[in-house]
């Protein structure tokens, strides 16, 4: 037997985590998971965007919606660029852990749409309006996820 989800979100409910720190970036992930989404056929009503003000704060509100039941999955986006101090591998390193232990514990997919880039001009060829945006490869990795875990039950893992 093999398992496996597919690319119809329709009927599945999403929730989007955005930091808005790095807003040209986080705005333009937002768009491409929203486009991804909507071509997946997940309607607007079935998509709760929010707002978190910037990647450390990402693990907590997505366990707080994970925890509700209400959504087949969460994308989280945001976007850490290097500076010239270690601020950044530690917030790095923790919303990416903080991130893998809401979906381990918890069940509900989180797809990690957290970009950490070394410059702005990276961050900027990975949140535009084309196929390399993030934003869009976390929502559709998201539409996978859930629709694998409806499919196969809660005997699937």
């Amino acid at each position: 037997m093999e398992l496996h989800g597919t690319s119809d979100g329709s009927g599945c409910r999403f929730a989007i985590v955005t930091a808005r720190f790095n807003p040209e970036i986080t705005e333009g992930l937002l768009r491409g998971a929203r486009a991804a989404l909507a071509g997946a056929g997940v309607a607007d009503g079935d998509v709760t965007i929010v707002r978190v003000p910037g990647a450390f704060e990402l693990p907590v509100a997505a366990r707080k919606l994970a925890e509700t039941r209400r959504y087949d999955a969460v994308i989280v986006l945001g976007c850490l660029i290097k500076g010239e101090t270690m601020h950044f591998e530690y917030i790095a390193s923790a919303a990416s852990h903080g991130i893998m232990d809401v979906t381990t514990t918890t069940g509900v997919p989180v797809a990690f749409g957290l970009l950490t880039a070394l410059t702005d001009a990276q961050a900027a060829e990975r949140s535009g309006d084309d196929d390399a945006n993030k934003g869009r490869e976390a929502a559709l990795a998201a539409v996978e996820m859930a629709t694998l875990l409806r499919r196969c039950g809660p005997a699937c893992v």
